[in-house]
């Protein structure tokens, strides 16, 4: 489970990850969003909350949308009534849930933290993750509804060796920092089928940074328990 992502938003990492993809149209997005707030703490519209949104999603090389970040919803007028099903990370792709989108309607978050928590006695320990030096890019994948809003989830996948520590279940599909990948990820597969670059990337889950983990109270105060661990790039 991805349950929560953090951006600084003035942070010179996000610039140079997106000029060094090939993202740079999109940059003017996220030079404004600075202008705002210096961090934007991103958590899944639990309470069903259409307003907690990840902002700054993009869905193409140009562009970018402010998704609700929980895939099940409808309109209800000028705003959306975010559904039952827990559908705010995108994990068993072979059902036909998610199908057309992982086909067809793939988009990238850029964080400069994210969030998992592993079961612990009879509660969470949680653990926030950064990378050591640079920004993420996270696979994603999106919906856009008849008035005009966005939803979203993160994909996920199986987790990888180191990783279940921290989350025993599954770990976020982290992207390539390079721009042939990225490009491969945005483009619509409309042929039924995935094409070999995204398929690679879906089957074979890594870290493509290093990370620095440290456990926390909370994501939100980050107030630290322990030392860190650096969970290493492959």
């Amino acid at each position: 489970m991805c349950g929560f992502i953090q951006r600084i938003t003035d942070s010179p990492h996000v610039i140079a990850l997106l000029e060094e993809v090939g993202l740079t149209q999109t940059i003017p997005f996220f030079v404004n969003e600075s202008s705002t707030t210096k961090i934007i703490n991103f958590y899944p519209a639990f309470g069903k909350s259409p307003e907690r949104q990840i902002t700054n999603l993009i869905v193409s090389g140009d562009r970018t949308v402010d998704a609700t970040w929980w895939f099940d919803a409808k309109p209800d007028g000028e705003t959306l009534q975010v559904g039952d099903r827990t559908t705010f990370n995108a994990r068993n792709l072979d059902s036909p849930y998610w199908g057309k989108f992982i086909r067809e309607r793939r988009a990238v978050v850029v964080a400069t933290a994210v969030g998992e928590s592993n079961p612990r006695g009879k509660g969470k320990a949680h653990y926030l993750m950064k990378p050591t030096s640079g920004a993420l890019l996270i696979g994603a994948v999106y919906r856009r509804f008849s008035n005009g809003l966005f939803t979203c989830a993160v994909v996920t996948r199986p987790p990888i060796e180191g990783f279940s520590q921290f989350h025993e279940k599954s770990i976020p599909c982290f992207l390539p920092h390079n721009a042939h990948a990225v490009k491969a990820w945005l483009a619509a597969d409309t042929q039924g089928r995935l094409n070999n670059d995204v398929e690679f990337m879906l089957n074979h889950p890594r870290l493509y940074t290093d990370l620095e983990v440290t456990q926390v109270k909370t994501f939100k105060n980050a107030e630290v328990i322990g030392e860190p661990v650096l969970l290493k790039a492959e």
